[in-house]
């Protein structure tokens, strides 16, 4: 009786083995090879898939291509007008200033002339010493209107920055000076 349960007991262990060994063959073969008729869908799959995915990244590179030439059309397009409207607007503000300086120098010479024929009142109503003092100012006036004609924008440009830095406060009061009289001469318009 005692043989009897060992041989049951190597049986079942053989049995045991067995199933084991015979479950992982099955198992390997279902896993590691398949048959032919499940290989060739599954490879046609991914073949087509790859294509795709190809297709799809020279798809991208193609698109990527396009809008850097798009791009850079519209950069060049853009630099070109740019260029163009920056040059109309020098020229425009180079011909804005030319005038400016002309109108400011026909109107401090007629301020000088108006200054200029009143000393003789001036000199009636309150003495010589101020008509002298208006005819010094005329000429003054006279001067500066003449100095204003004989130089470029550009001059007129380099003496005021020049001058600005030389007395900063006297500046920004003939600044504000200059813009109330530009108010009142275009209140008056």
């Amino acid at each position: 009786m005692a043989d009897t349960p060992a041989k049951s007991t190597t049986t079942g262990a053989k049995h045991k083995t067995t199933g084991a060994s015979g479950s992982n063959a099955s198992h390997s073969a279902a896993a590691g090879t398949a048959s032919p008729s499940t290989r060739a869908p599954r490879s046609e799959a991914r073949s087509r898939f790859n294509s795709a995915l190809d297709e799809a990244r020279a798809g991208v590179a193609a698109l990527g291509a396009e809008a850097r030439d798009l791009a850079s059309d519209y950069g060049s397009t853009a630099k070109t007008k740019g260029g163009d409207y920056a040059d109309q607007l020098k020229t425009k503000a180079g011909d804005l200033a030319v005038e400016g300086k002309a109108r400011a120098s026909d109107a401090i010479s007629g301020i000088a002339k108006l200054v200029g024929e009143n000393a003789a009142t001036i000199e009636d109503k309150l003495g010589a010493k101020y008509a002298d003092y208006a005819r010094t100012a005329s000429k003054s006036l006279q001067d500066t209107a003449t100095k204003l004609d004989d130089k470029s924008v550009e001059e007129l440009g380099q003496d005021a920055r020049e001058y600005v830095r030389k007395s900063p406060g006297t500046a920004v009061g003939l600044a504000a000076l200059a813009g109330f009289l530009v108010a009142r001469l275009l209140r008056g318009k």
